[in-house]
């Protein structure tokens, strides 16, 4: 996963997944607007999802996920109104999968805290699946360039070397899983 540089692989594997020709760019953002979301939050998006939202399109109802790929700054319309305000620059709150039902180390205090955080530090919301189940991608801290399914119950990174699927981590990895009509959870 390089998530500094867009591999052309990646790129053409997406513009397919999508339905997309190499001339179709209609509903890209543009590299503009992409740069100004990037200095507007304190980020450099990773790669290949930083070229895609410039390049290729900013979002798909066909998704994934289930309910479509949102586009770059929307969030999905169950996303609730009363959570606090999403700082993209401050580092994803974690590094291992996370199932807040079975933890019982973790202090009540800071339990809430971390998991306020989940939904407001450093990830992008790409779509849900619906019925509280969202995927983040990181865009700053050791997780950055990773998908994460965030859940009512816990959070779990994607990619194969995390367990739970045999795809490859990162946007074209979870893109191409989800192309090729496997299970998320396949392994």
């Amino acid at each position: 996963m390089n998530t500094e540089l867009p591999e052309p692989a990646d790129l053409a594997l997406l513009r397919d997944a999508f339905g997309l020709g190499a001339a179709d760019t209609a509903d890209a953002l543009g590299w503009a607007a992409v740069h100004d979301f990037e200095a507007r939050h304190g980020v450099v998006l990773p790669e290949p999802y930083r070229t895609f939202v410039a390049e290729i399109t900013d979002g798909s109802a066909d998704g994934p996920p289930d309910h479509g790929l949102l586009g770059l700054a929307e969030l999905p319309s169950d996303w609730g109104d009363g959570r606090s305000a999403r700082n993209l620059a401050r580092p994803f709150p974690l590094t291992a999968a996370w199932l807040w039902e079975e933890d019982e180390e973790t202090p009540e205090e800071e339990f809430d805290a971390r998991l306020a955080r989940l939904s407001e530090d450093g990830s992008v919301v790409l779509g849900t699946d619906g019925c509280g189940m969202y995927w983040h991608l990181v865009v700053t801290g050791p997780h950055r360039g990773h998908i994460w399914m965030v859940t009512d119950v816990g959070a779990t990174p994607f990619g194969a070397e995390f367990g739970h699927t045999t795809a490859a981590s990162g946007f074209a990895g979870w893109v191409a899983h989800w192309h090729t009509g496997h299970p998320w959870f396949d392994a």
